[in-house]
């Protein structure tokens, strides 16, 4: 109740909490070219959003955003800009990117192993004598590339993002 003294109620709570995950996200910088900015702001949101998964089902939802986070989103929308996207493409770029990441860090905070865990024990433990028959392409999949050493599943994070940013390239304006 004694934080009640000092914030109205619990919007200004969670709207605070919201600021401060913006606040530790990377700005885009402007000297390294749109494309470089977005994947590092986005490893950087990534990070942010893995310390703090609870911020990910709000992070876009407050109505009274606070000074980081405005600073964040207009820090964006520049950089894209000065990339050479329109308005419009870069309020899209922007939207891609971001729900990518948001929905990458959801699944990856929700997997039933740990990053680094030997991923023979994770197969196995989720597909117990599984009739390699009925399901080819799953077993494939699991033993052609899951269980092969260094695997990791946070690697698809640069897969997609790379194809995203890619894809976005030939949006810009300047392409």
């Amino acid at each position: 109740m004694s934080l009640y003294h000092h914030l109205a109620n619990k919007d200004e709570i969670l709207d605070g909490m919201v600021d401060v995950v913006f606040g530790e996200i990377e700005l885009p910088s402007m000297e390294v070219g749109w494309k470089s900015a977005m994947r590092d702001r986005s490893h950087s949101v990534r990070a942010a959003l893995t310390r703090h998964p609870w911020a990910i089902g709000i992070m876009e939802s407050r109505t009274s955003p606070g000074p980081a986070t405005l600073r964040h989103h207009d820090a964006v929308l520049g950089c894209l800009r000065s990339g050479g996207f329109s308005v419009e493409m870069a309020g899209h770029a922007f939207s891609l990117i971001d729900s990518y990441i948001y929905g990458f860090v959801l699944q990856e905070v929700n997997l039933p192993f740990e990053e680094g865990d030997d991923m023979t024990e994770a197969v196995e433990s989720i597909m117990p004598e599984l009739p390699h028959s009925d399901f080819p392409h799953l077993t494939e999949f699991a033993i052609e590339r899951v269980m092969q050493p260094g695997y990791r599943y946070g690697d698809e994070f640069h897969f997609g993002l790379d194809l995203i940013l890619d894809g976005l390239d030939g949006m810009s304006e300047r392409s």
